[in-house]
């Protein structure tokens, strides 16, 4: 009897151990397969993307968190000054522009997506931040080599995949 009390719980522990229940935001190489990050926390309390504009030199802060538990949703960007590329308000139906000190934001942005994908910059100084702009942000350099393709997606692993992966 006793051997099958321990298989059954031996079976159980193999299934959670291995069927995806983790909620993570994934940041993965395109080309490599092992080079990819997870993090729980990013997943829960969504996170910003920063980076140098290639023209004004200004930091841009992307503020993303997870929608409908499986897509990704840009909703709001702060920046110092306007360049090639910054959005205007009105091209975005509901978006709110605001001016707080030296600093632009729009907010409202809602603008939904499966994954994104972009290059590590060196110049541009990639960086995520977990949760608010106040965290502790890190360099995407720190994790990919610069020039880098990366993809940056929410996804479900198992128990025994997160805890043997590679965090940010």
């Amino acid at each position: 009897m006793t051997k099958k009390i321990s298989l059954v719980i031996l079976i159980f522990a193999a299934l959670a151990a291995f069927a995806p229940a983790v909620d993570v935001l994934e940041l993965k190489s395109r080309k490599e397969a092992l080079q990819h990050y997870y993090s729980h926390q990013a997943y829960k309390e969504g996170f910003v993307i920063s980076y140098t504009h290639s023209v004004n030199k200004g930091r841009i802060h992307d503020y993303y968190r997870v929608k409908n538990r499986e897509r990704l949703e840009l909703y709001q960007t702060d920046f110092v000054s306007y360049g090639a590329g910054i959005p205007e308000a009105d091209e975005m139906p509901g978006a709110v522009f605001s001016v707080n000190g030296n600093t632009y934001s729009i907010t409202n942005i809602n603008r939904v997506l499966d994954r994104f994908v972009m290059a590590v910059g060196l110049i541009a100084e990639h960086s995520i931040t977990i949760g608010s702009i106040e965290n502790e942000e890190r360099y995407l350099t720190k994790y990919f080599p610069a020039q880098t393709s990366i993809i940056i997606e929410t996804k479900k692993v198992s128990l025994l995949s997160y805890l043997i992966s590679k965090k940010i």
